[in-house]
């Protein structure tokens, strides 16, 4: 009879660790007939990255179902609010450049031809602006929620900013004390294996040998057991997308009241671009660049001009530097060991798809736990095949925002658009929607990672020219309604919701009332 999975053994903590241990044990520890012993083994030495401070809205569900809050949130993690994200400079690089990928999808989406209907009377505005208020609200620094909304409701759809080694130190804090999960702070120095080729335990310096029947990799670039123990290979994309370097810095507003951003603003630059993420106490700001296309002095100089050019004055923090290989794992779960977060792949900070790829993986693995050490081939390949499809849909909507820039002051943008770099079904794909918006018919799985709506707002954002697209009269009459509909919600949230650093200083004072 096939040995049954009960002990799950961690490796890494940080966000990716924490989160993951956390579901696992919000779902399967306890003392009942099926409970799994969950333990997390971390370097007491190993600093985190720290650096991953954007979510998407699927991080509310996340954090619900854990049994935090987003008073935790806010008042331990130094957290705001994300409505979406901003992007400056990244079609042409002129003063007026500047378009929103907002969290909220257009009103009437999937019920009505939208980008018809805005192609036929509005095309004079911005896409985005004309079929939801979440980019006006974001304009006017303006919150998602108001004062009086509960625990993880709001008006519009958001997710959140916050310190990431804080959010760490409070996931771990709230895994021990509240869901029962074992925590090592120990160093591994082998990884031992079983006659059948799986991992049998991780021996440790002070706590010798930890057994387990499930390993999850979360020790981050490292990858110490998918890639150093097991070799498992890595697919590398920086033929499609360049970058493998970001200098990081935090600096503080000029005044404590200073507008706070509920957008990630990324600003596009000739050698690169730029991320500016607002946290309640500091910004967090990083470059982006392509180490074959330009220097680390270079990009330093550069992000030092952004930071000048967007108010910060004084000295500035030596920004630091993080290298990393695009790509991803051939294969995330292999025999008895899976990967998540950094372990399994990384592409770029762009569109904050790596905590949401931690979150989805924690919830695969803990939705598909194998009973028995046979049940885990089969959950394995399924697993693989899952994240194999999400990493290169993620890869192409990354893509997308490089293809469709005109920018020409340098050869990091022309090289972008070279066609030997795009992947193929993007190429395809863009063929398609010369004809016809993008739909669900392009993104049929029930969780992909970008719906229809956001390659939408790329696309109209980044001034992308489809033929007249053909419509019933009916579809449109429909369509224009929706459109009305969004300009008179814009105007009654401009006038009705709180300034977004308000809200949060409420909520560091006062909590947010319970559901």
């Amino acid at each position: 009879m096939s040995s049954s999975v009960q002990h799950i053994v961690v490796l890494g903590g940080g966000s990716a660790g924490w989160i993951t241990a956390a579901t696992l044990a919000a779902e399967w520890a306890g003392s009942g007939p099926d409970a799994r012993r969950i333990t997390l083994i971390e370097s007491p030495d190993l600093p985190a990255i720290g650096v991953g401070e954007g979510t998407w809205p699927t991080m509310r569900a996340t954090l619900a179902k854990l049994g935090l809050t987003e008073t935790d949130l806010v008042q331990q993690c130094d957290a705001a609010f994300k409505q979406g994200s901003r992007f400056d400079g990244w079609t042409n690089g002129s003063q007026a450049d500047r378009y929103y990928h907002p969290f909220t999808v257009p009103l009437g989406y999937g019920e009505a031809d939208l980008v018809g209907a805005w192609q036929a009377t509005q095309r004079q505005q911005p896409f985005a602006e004309c079929v939801g208020p979440q980019p006006h609200l974001c304009d006017a620094a303006l919150a998602p929620k108001q004062v009086s909304s509960p625990e993880f409701a709001g008006a519009t759809n958001y997710g959140y900013h916050f310190d990431a080694v804080k959010l760490g130190l409070l996931l771990r804090q709230h895994a021990i004390d509240k869901l029962g999960v074992r925590h090592v702070a120990d160093d591994v120095i082998e990884v031992q294996s079983a006659e059948n080729g799986d991992i049998a335990a991780l021996l440790t310096k002070m706590h010798g040998a930890i057994a387990g029947d499930l390993f999850i990799d979360c020790s981050g670039l490292h990858s110490r057991l998918i890639g150093k123990h097991f070799g498992v290979g890595f697919l590398s994309q920086r033929d499609v997308l360049f970058n493998d370097a970001a200098l990081a810095v935090q600096v503080p507003y000029g005044t404590q009241e200073a507008s706070l951003a509920s957008a990630t603003i990324s600003t596009a630059h000739a050698e690169g671009w730029t991320w500016d993420i607002g946290l309640p106490t500091r910004r967090g700001v990083g470059m982006v660049f392509s180490s074959g296309h330009t220097s680390a002095e270079t990009a330093e100089a550069r992000l030092r001009a952004h930071l000048a050019a967007t108010g910060v004055s004084g000295e500035i923090p030596t920004p630091r530097l993080i290298r990393f290989e695009p790509g991803y794992r051939e294969q995330f779960w292999h025999r008895n060991c899976v990967a998540v977060g950094l372990a399994s792949g990384f592409i770029e900070p762009l569109e904050a798809s790596a905590l949401a790829m931690v979150e989805l993986s924690a919830a695969a693995i803990r939705d598909e736990l194998p009973a028995t050490r046979a049940d885990m081939d089969i959950v394995a390949r399924r697993f693989n095949a899952t994240f194999s499809y999400r990493w290169a849909r993620i890869i192409e909507f990354l893509k997308l925002h490089y293809v469709l820039s005109q920018r020409n002051d340098s050869d990091y943008w022309r090289d972008h658009r070279l066609e030997r770099t795009q992947p193929e079904r993007l190429r395809e794909l863009l063929q398609l929607w010369r004809h016809r918006a993008p739909s669900r018919l392009d993104f049929d799985r029930i969780e992909e990672v970008f719906p229809a709506a956001s390659y939408q707002y790329v696309l109209y954002g980044m001034g992308f020219h489809p033929e007249p697209l053909l419509a019933r009269p009916d579809r449109l009459a429909a369509a224009q309604g929706y459109l009305q509909q969004a300009a008179t919600v814009t105007r009654r949230m401009l006038g009705g919701m709180p300034r977004h650093r308000d809200l949060i200083n409420h909520i560091r004072a006062n909590g947010i009332p319970k559901a």
